[in-house]
């Protein structure tokens, strides 16, 4: 079974209900941090919980050490996993609004912890829920608490150290999912520094995505990522953004194209600036 999986809209309503299914709203908002919760008080797909990032999928933030949302303790993730009434063999559907990057972090979460197969993102998001004419909810879910046990996979996460110790080698294919202004280093609306960590690919992560916010055919993916990694192995290729979410829908998007699970480095762009002595590059 592949490790990333779509499912549509009307495939969900369908199963809705079914026993051994977990929905989980991964709704959040950078500007609005409690936009997600919020949201999903308003209506959310029946049976779901809710996943925030900060609180859920995120760890404690230590300033000048780690990025933004640093990755959660595994115990703790895996208490919140058991909350959610996730088993090992569970079917786990994840969304969001619509592009996607938090329901790719969960996903990468669950990918991190061995949970590799029943995990989809509803393809589209929320946007195409609507578009299906599909009801949402008001009721709290009946979660019943699961017995999921996992084990991070550390060949999965490259440190800061272990990037830098990297950078210049022929093998490394360096993918940034930011946006083209940010990677080139001349607008930086979030971080305190602006550009990109040297030798780095802007491969923008919205670009995976059709004009309708669906995720593009495979073959187009492939033809997407080989132009970035070329004649390199896609087994050295590094994943970051600003700070270790975005990225995660770019690794979700190169297994849909048939590539195998890669690295991110999971500080990503706020936490490689904490250090001077780390190079830092500008333009294209």
């Amino acid at each position: 079974m592949p490790i990333a999986q779509l499912i549509s809209p009307e495939a969900l309503d369908a199963r809705k209900g079914q026993p051994g299914l977990v929905i989980l709203d991964c709704r959040f908002a950078l500007e609005d941090s409690v936009y997600g919760q919020r949201s999903y008080a308003e209506g959310h797909i029946a049976g779901a919980s809710f996943a925030d990032l900060e609180r859920d999928l995120s760890g404690k933030v230590v300033k000048g050490v780690t990025g933004r949302h640093p990755l959660p303790e595994p115990a703790a993730f895996i208490e919140r996993l058991q909350a959610w009434g996730i088993n090992n063999d569970s079917d786990v559907v994840l969304y969001d609004d619509g592009p996607g990057a938090y329901a790719a972090r969960a996903w990468w979460l669950l990918a991190w912890l061995g949970k590799r197969d029943g995990v989809f993102i509803l393809d589209g998001g929320l946007k195409a829920w609507h578009a299906a004419g599909l009801p949402l909810s008001l009721d709290a879910p009946t979660d019943t608490r699961g017995n999921f046990i996992g084990q991070p996979d550390t060949r999965l996460l490259l440190s800061a150290e272990q990037l830098q110790q990297r950078l210049g080698q022929p093998a490394l294919t360096l993918i940034d999912a930011r946006a083209l202004p940010r990677f080139k280093g001349e607008v930086e609306p979030i971080d305190p520094v602006a550009g990109h960590i040297p030798g780095a690919q802007c491969a923008v992560f919205t670009d995976n995505l059709c004009s309708d916010g669906r995720f593009l055919p495979a073959d187009q993916l492939k033809q997407r990522f080989a132009a970035k990694i070329g004649e390199r192995s896609p087994a050295d290729l590094v994943a970051y953004c600003g700070s270790g979410v975005t990225a995660c829908h770019n690794l979700f998007a190169l297994c849909l194209a048939g590539y195998p699970l890669a690295a991110l480095y999971a500080g990503s762009w706020s936490e490689w600036i904490n250090e001077p002595a780390r190079g830092i590059a500008t333009g294209e």
